[in-house]
């Protein structure tokens, strides 16, 4: 048997033994929780990306679509600073056209035809479909978010592939029927799943240039050239979150459409990117300018967008179903693919929800402010091929200590005052 065909086959066997343990039990998604209010964080990076693993979804039988999905799970991401524009396309939120929401989510379904992703106005309606804290999710309540959804217009010009509309009850109009099999899929993604989530700051220059990178993305299908079709392996919901976030310099890009069977032994998975994003976004190394000079992505951060490769604000959360639910079941699962007994993402999340500079605010700035005092304390020179880079690296940690300091005072001052709303840039 070829090298190949062995990595193959125990990849198969990981996976299979991976799905038949996680079937057995739930996720506890109330670990690590939302540490940190939203306008807290907001106000301190007003620019942010966040990347949510979602876990199966459960609809309770006899109430519109019967939408069951596997534990592998979905992904969507959520961009704060960018906005629908009046073409269809992202924009920052901070430009004539942008809507008043102030970000906007992103999902890639296999449903769509002429488009790769669409964007869903507002943190609150994108992960909770505006339902209020202690609501319960009603049969009327959750015909009220379908019918808002269908106000703002979320696939607008987004036609179906025919397989998708199948799902939905016998003689439902087909732009209701749109609605139907995609909600808590592409909107209100926090009534039928759990999640885990991952935010990375970002300055305004790298969200332009993940906003440049979607709207290319989307553009062929929109325009008609193309039409849409999601592969598990070679072009998934993953890779569109990670090479996004590969477009602001946050680590390399994932190359989609390789031949299907390097593509097998090479794909992301919603709970693994989490981890990975968590890790790379906290991974002290690249605080070593040598270090991060040698990582090419490292090394795009500072001299492409002036700012250090791992950056305070990068922290975990996580929210259960939305528990009073009378439409989707709320125990749900959610797999790593990953070797079951050895392999080391298990630990790796256990690690992440036992740190908690890495999941909540006011620890990660504190912690981040000592390591980037200890730095520009110790620094020592660099050999001459890196001394550009060397003094940018060290102009971006000093706008990064200025940064923390002004957020510290921000978080003491929520604790006494009402928040103001203002923003720190």
């Amino acid at each position: 048997m070829s090298g190949y065909l062995r990595r193959l086959f125990a990849l198969l066997a990981a996976i299979l033994s991976s799905l038949s343990l996680a079937a057995c039990g739930t996720v506890d998604f109330s670990r690590p929780g939302i540490a940190d209010p939203e306008a807290g964080y907001a106000a301190a990076f007003p620019w942010y990306a966040e990347f949510c693993a979602l876990s199966q979804i459960r609809k309770r039988p006899g109430f519109g679509a019967e939408i069951r999905g596997d534990i592998g799970g979905h992904a969507v991401l959520y961009l704060n600073g960018a906005c629908r524009g009046p073409d269809g396309t992202l924009i920052p939120c901070d430009t004539p056209g942008a809507g008043p929401e102030g970000g906007v989510g992103l999902s890639m379904n296999a449903h769509f035809r002429n488009a790769k992703w669409v964007a869903i106005p507002g943190r609150d309606f994108f992960f909770e479909g505006n339902l209020r804290p202690g609501e319960t999710l009603t049969r009327a309540r959750y015909a009220e978010v379908l019918a808002e959804a269908r106000s703002l217009g979320l696939y607008d010009g987004v036609a179906f592939h025919d397989a998708a509309m199948t799902k939905a009850p016998p003689g439902l109009p087909p732009e209701a029927a749109k609605y139907e099999v995609s909600i808590a899929t592409d909107y209100a993604v926090g009534l039928g799943r759990g999640r885990y989530c991952a935010r990375a700051p970002m300055t305004r220059a790298q969200m332009l240039s993940m906003i440049a990178f979607l709207n290319a993305e989307n553009a062929p299908y929109r325009r008609g050239e193309r039409e849409f079709h999601w592969s598990l392996f070679q072009d998934n919901c993953i890779h569109l979150a990670h090479n996004a976030l590969a477009a602001a310099g946050f680590w390399r890009r994932w190359p989609t459409h390789r031949p299907l069977p390097l593509a097998i032994l090479d794909f992301p998975v919603p709970k693994n990117e989490f981890v990975n994003l968590m890790r790379r976004g906290n991974d002290a190394t690249l605080l070593d300018p040598e270090a991060a000079f040698a990582d090419p992505a490292a090394r795009r951060a500072v001299l492409d967008f002036g700012t250090l490769p791992v950056r305070p604000g990068a922290i975990a959360l996580s929210a259960p179903a939305w528990p009073a639910n009378a439409v989707y079941e709320t125990e749900l699962g959610l797999v790593f693919y990953d070797e079951p007994t050895l392999g080391p993402y298990r630990h790796w999340l256990a690690e992440i929800l036992a740190t908690p500079r890495q999941h909540a605010l006011e620890p990660n700035l504190h912690w981040y402010a000592a390591r980037l005092h200890r730095l520009r304390e110790e620094r020592r020179p660099l050999p001459p091929e890196m001394a550009d880079f060397g003094d940018r690296f060290y102009a971006a940690l000093d706008r990064e200590l200025a940064g923390i300091d002004r957020r510290l005072e921000r978080l003491r001052a929520a604790r006494t005052t009402p928040a103001t709303g203002l923003a720190l840039r």
